[in-house]
């Protein structure tokens, strides 16, 4: 996939908001993604840690979105809110398998493989690069709104409207073509 070719990010059509800092050790900025990130490997989610948010922050949300996903509507991987404003990381795993490390009342909603969880990087064989936006979102509310049933796409529509500021961490993945 060209430069060229590249969908937009999933905040380009949000309102501007001050950012502040998300580092990871298992996602280095513009790098290919760890095995363990990947569907098909560990398929766990990565150790983030974030610093440097607006003081009123009250709950943090956290996604992953593939914008190069040949959808038309890009991919959600991860889509978790209602994360206490007291916690400033996750622990890689506390968004896959036995969630060890989420915190209480955190909330998972379907992300598009339909699981309510971490799913790994997985573009098509020979499609290029594919961006993974791992996004930290400082939240208004103690808690954003939508229940656990709700889509990637109604969480994104309250991540609108009660985000205060926003960090972002872009890993790459590509799949070879057979």
């Amino acid at each position: 996939m060209t430069e060229a070719k590249r969908a937009p990010l999933p905040h380009d059509f949000h309102p501007a908001v001050p950012s502040f800092t998300v580092t990871s050790p298992d996602v280095e900025p513009g790098a290919f993604l760890k095995d363990a990130q990947v569907y098909s490997g560990g398929n766990t989610s990565p150790a983030l840690r974030w610093e440097g948010f607006p003081a009123e922050t009250k709950s943090f949300a956290v996604t992953c979105f593939d914008p190069d996903a040949p959808t038309g509507s890009g991919f959600w991987h991860w889509v978790l809110f209602d994360i206490p404003s007291s916690v400033t990381g996750l622990p890689e795993g506390a968004g896959s398998g036995d969630f060890d490390g989420l915190p209480a009342g955190a909330v998972h909603v379907r992300n598009d493989y339909g699981s309510k969880d971490f799913g790994g990087a997985a573009p098509p064989p020979g499609d290029g690069p594919h961006r993974y936006v791992f996004t930290v979102y400082a939240v208004d509310q103690e808690k954003l709104g939508p229940g656990d049933d709700a889509s990637p796409a109604v969480v994104g529509f309250n991540l609108r409207f009660h985000t205060l500021g926003r960090a972002q961490l872009i890993g790459e993945y590509e799949a070879k073509g057979e």
